[in-house]
């Protein structure tokens, strides 16, 4: 089953419209700078889980209702490596900033968020303050279809792999965006993971931060590496969101990959909330 055809929940208190035909939907009749009842903040979740990417127009979200918003799907953590600056009141809320004479750091590459850690973040959350429209997409892929659409064989192999993941290339090559003094060591997660919550299968392996299948030499495991990220990053199955000022997005960590597109420079305005939920160790 793909996620194309999986059985969704139709929602009553919420609009939902698919924006591609593998991941993201635009969330209407929400207003996100007001506590959200139980009954709407169910739909909202189960949008969020059944689409991985969801995104909300026209919001004007001060940051505590960022926090407040984003903390019940989870305790809110900081970048592990302090790769951006905080908000004076409120320091788990990151600053995304692009304005002249000072460029914002590169994110052109597929990756899931701190995929090094012992858990990794189990979503994100960007608020659009500032953006020059037209400019700085994101692009998401769907990893439950990336997994899906392999061969039964191939499956089979790969759920009994385990690959290792490592911040040193985040380190080495960008030193800028990093305080750390010393390098998490690389840790070996699964390189197909099982969904906490909806318990499907989801492919758990990105070209930034995974190295090697554990057991295998970088060179052995590269062949078929690059070609399952060369399947996840199809076109069929990227949905690319052009950002607005006032939009809300969020994405789901552990089934989906992104890439940030670096179109701009810094003559081009930018700015950006972001919040981080805490996630579980994959399984």
């Amino acid at each position: 089953m793909t996620a194309n055809t999986a059985t969704k929940t139709e929602p009553q208190l919420i609009g939902v419209k698919p924006a591609s035909g593998t991941l993201g939907a635009e969330i209407t009749g929400v207003d996100l700078s007001k506590p959200l009842d139980d009954a709407t903040f169910a739909e909202v979740r189960q949008a969020f889980l059944d689409h991985l990417v969801i995104f909300f127009r026209g919001q004007d979200l001060p940051p505590a209702s960022h926090v407040a918003f984003t903390e019940r799907f989870g305790a809110l953590e900081p970048h592990p490596l302090g790769s951006r600056r905080g908000l004076d009141d409120h320091p788990a809320v990151m600053v995304l900033e692009n304005r002249p004479g000072k460029l914002g750091p590169r994110n052109d590459f597929w990756h899931s968020d701190i995929s090094f850690a012992e858990r990794p973040p189990a979503l994100s959350m960007l608020h659009a303050i500032e953006v020059t429209e037209g400019r700085a997409d994101t692009m998401f892929c769907n990893m439950y279809t990336a997994y899906e659409e392999l061969s039964d064989t191939l499956r089979a192999i790969l759920d009994g792999l385990g690959a290792v993941h490592d911040a040193e290339i985040l380190v080495n090559e960008v030193p800028s965006r990093v305080q750390a003094t010393e390098v998490p060591p690389g840790i070996v997660h699964p390189v197909v993971r099982t969904h906490p919550e909806t318990g499907r299968k989801a492919l758990f392996v990105n070209p930034y931060f995974t190295r090697r299948f554990d057991g295998m030499s970088t060179e052995e495991s590269a062949p078929l590496l690059d070609y399952l990220y060369a399947r996840a990053t199809r076109h069929e199955n990227i949905f690319r969101h052009n950002w607005r000022a006032g939009d809300v997005l969020m994405w789901d960590n552990r089934a989906a990959m992104h890439y940030a597109v670096r179109d701009y420079d810094d003559t081009m305005p930018r700015f950006l909330h972001r919040t981080t939920a805490a996630g579980d160790r994959p399984v």
